[in-house]
């Protein structure tokens, strides 16, 4: 993959949001500071497009009743979900530089829990975050999927829109193992329903970085085969190997010390190598590390006179 075609996703938004001081607290997690400090959210855009990233994510990860509780989803979740557009919107207008805005379309259940999926509940509950982030985004990102059905509801959910549909899987953290979503189906058969569905990217997140270059090569390999021009793409979070009953955002987990910037550049090279043109960060990836990627994958313009 030519770094020249090489685009830059953020970083996880609930940690950042966490970092500069904004209200943080489960059950609500990253969409508290929806609620009492939006201003937070748009300062987090912010660093990460300052740091270099070109596609942010909205902020509507934690719209869903498993953080806000069913009855103020069905009160809030429209309002909550528009705003956290909105604020993207905002911070990539005011940008310098061109900036995409992908709309965040999240496992409506719980993440890393196929077992909970409920077909019907999740397009439900997809629509109303459609509904409120459609007038500000550039294209939808069903992100953190554990299975082929959370896709299925998504697409559904969003009926005939025609803004590019990319979808992410989280992916069982097996080092050496060949690669499997969380509900155990294999990464080429997930690659396989992403194509059926149309989507125009395949990416995965929010998994150990170990575990995929491995899942780059069987997706390459798949739309190979199938003569598809998809995208491919990576971004990993900072946990330990989290186990198949855990669920993400449950609590509070642990960043790993080793995932510095520097240590992300490394792995994020081997992505990039493997095909990756969409790279990005999870969970505990924050400005420095997409930064540290825009600085050395990205190349830059000469700047005339110098």
């Amino acid at each position: 993959m030519s770094q020249a075609s090489l685009r830059l996703l953020d970083g996880g938004m609930g940690r950042e949001l966490q970092r500069i001081g904004a209200p943080f607290r489960q059950p609500e997690w990253s969409a508290l500071a929806l609620i009492e400090a939006p201003q937070f959210v748009l300062q987090a855009h912010q660093a990460f497009i300052e740091a270099g990233a070109r596609i942010i994510t909205t902020n509507s990860y934690a719209v869903v009743p498993f953080h806000l509780g069913d009855e103020r989803f069905a009160e809030q979740g429209r309002t909550l979900a528009e705003r956290a557009g909105r604020l993207a919107r905002q911070a990539a207008s005011d940008s310098t530089e061109p900036v995409t805005v992908a709309g965040s379309l999240p496992p409506a259940l719980g993440s890393y829990r196929p077992d909970l999926f409920d077909h019907q509940r999740s397009v439900d509950i997809h629509r109303t975050l459609i509904a409120g982030l459609q007038e500000h985004v550039d294209l939808w990102l069903a992100e953190t999927q554990s299975s082929t059905a959370e896709v299925r509801a998504v697409v559904e959910a969003l009926g005939e829109d025609s803004r590019p549909l990319w979808v992410s899987f989280t992916l069982l953290d097996e080092v050496g193992e060949p690669p499997r979503l969380r509900s155990s189906e294999p990464v080429a058969d997930a690659v396989r329903v992403a194509v059926e569905l149309g989507a125009r990217a395949v990416l995965f997140n929010c998994s150990q970085p170990e575990v995929m270059a491995a899942a780059l090569t069987e997706a390459r390999a798949v739309i190979q085969n199938l003569h598809q021009p998809l995208e491919l793409g990576v971004y990993a979070n900072a946990f330990p190997p989290v186990s198949t009953e855990a669920k993400a955002n449950s609590t509070l987990l642990e960043i790993r010390r080793d995932l510095g910037p520097e240590s992300y550049l490394h792995w994020s090279r081997s992505w990039v190598a493997a095909g990756a043109s969409i790279v990005g960060g999870c969970c505990g990836i924050g400005p420095e590390h997409i930064e540290q990627l825009h600085r050395h994958l990205v190349p830059h313009r000469e700047v005339a006179g110098t």
